[in-house]
């Protein structure tokens, strides 16, 4: 899922803002470890955060790609969604009122990508939503957690308590060597399968764990009590391939795996179907399913996933070495005579080894091999339409 902080560009964190006139940020439980370890900190979502440690940008990226990488995701809220009448159905029935997704249908232990919708058929935020025996675990996106946690007692508070979970940090563990890294500490999670989610001691140190990320690869996420995250984090970062990895590389590998920032490349303006979400709401909440619609915005969304949309998100490759980065506009000829839409995220991809992009364009212009051209300080630049992900996913399945 995505980290909803508004428009993050790692490029721009280079400039520090004088002390006198730096906001007041939160921290995490992880934050004098990330001081400790060397870290470049920088205001994201309200929090002080590690864009990057002394490894650097481009060599945290490709050790997440080649071994495995620890994110500190400890600013993403996470909350308990329980059904006053103890029912696991009940939780799931109410909060599909707020979202396009099949939960009544989700088995015990695992979990699913959603997206809360407004009445226009926009995001509002996208979250990880997870069966848990009675009730549900949801995790949302930083700088959305107060909006999200008001939108669901706003709308939930009758049928279901909502409890935040106030006291917990969030690592993520990614990379193809995250499934050795890991199971040292507990040889039962080797054995889990993408979007499973189980719960049990780590090294004494009781934990929920998923078998999900945001970065392409393998890899997990675990819950844990925030007074024990250093120690786990500490016995974690001791393995001889696992490295703390910050913010910027956090970036370039989502977006080498094509998946949205909240800010960036979804929000209220887009829909579901027109950021290629569609894979998302299941049969059963569409038209014709037992269960058709129900949430905000579902006219519309339901009527894109019949009759498609004027526009789509899609992968850009710029053909030189420049990054094309948001908000780019994006033009149909040389001389930028035809603006048809632009960039939402973009930057230089280490592991293609060449600038990538994602934005919007018309639905006529999305064909991979398609030439568009981004303007960038007043030169139009092309790009080639790419299918996403610009990497094969290494997702256990």
């Amino acid at each position: 899922m995505s980290q909803c902080a508004g428009r993050f560009d790692p490029a721009a964190q280079d400039l520090e803002a004088p002390v006198d006139e730096k906001p007041t940020l939160k921290t995490t439980p992880l934050h004098d470890l990330h001081v400790k370890l060397g870290a470049r900190t920088v205001p994201f979502a309200g929090y002080d955060m590690p864009v990057q440690y002394p490894l650097g940008v481009m060599k945290e990226h490709l050790q997440t790609r080649e071994k495995a990488g620890l994110f500190d995701v400890s600013h993403m809220g996470q909350v308990l969604v329980r059904a006053k009448s103890g029912r696991y159905e009940d939780a799931a029935l109410a909060l599909e009122k707020l979202v396009p997704v099949d939960l009544l249908g989700l088995k015990d232990g695992r979990q699913r990508y959603g997206f809360f919708t407004d009445d226009n058929g926009g995001i509002l935020d996208d979250l990880m939503i997870t069966h848990r025996g009675d009730h549900l675990f949801v995790v949302v996106n930083a700088a959305c957690k107060d909006a999200d946690i008001a939108h669901m007692k706003a709308h939930l508070s009758e049928a279901c308590d909502i409890e935040v979970l106030e006291n917990r940090a969030l690592l993520a563990i990614q990379g193809p060597r995250a499934g050795q890294v890991v199971p040292e500490l507990w040889a039962g999670l080797a054995a889990m399968k993408f979007m499973d989610m189980r719960e049990g001691p780590l090294h004494d140190i009781e934990c929920m764990v998923s078998r999900s990320g945001y970065s392409g690869e393998d890899g997990y996420e675990l819950s844990v009590p925030a007074e024990r995250a250093t120690e786990l984090t500490e016995i974690f970062l001791g393995h001889p391939d696992c490295e703390a990895i910050g913010l910027g590389a956090r970036d370039s590998l989502r977006l080498e795996a094509g998946l949205c920032l909240y800010g960036n490349d979804i929000d209220t303006t887009t829909s579901p179907i027109e950021a290629g979400l569609e894979w998302a709401i299941q049969k059963v909440r569409r038209r014709g399913g037992e269960r058709e619609g129900g949430f905000p915005g579902a006219e519309r969304i339901l009527g894109e996933l019949e009759n498609g949309t004027s526009r789509r998100r899609v992968g850009l490759k710029p053909e030189g070495k420049a990054p094309v980065r948001a908000p780019a506009r994006l033009f149909a000829d040389a001389d930028g005579q035809t603006e048809i839409g632009h960039v939402t995220s973009g930057g230089f991809g280490p592991s293609v080894e060449s600038p990538v992009a994602m934005g919007y364009l018309p639905t006529d212009k999305t064909e991979p091999g398609t030439t568009v051209f981004a303007e960038v300080r007043g030169k139009y630049l092309p790009l080639i339409v790419s299918a996403l992900p610009f990497i094969t996913p290494g997702y256990k399945r």
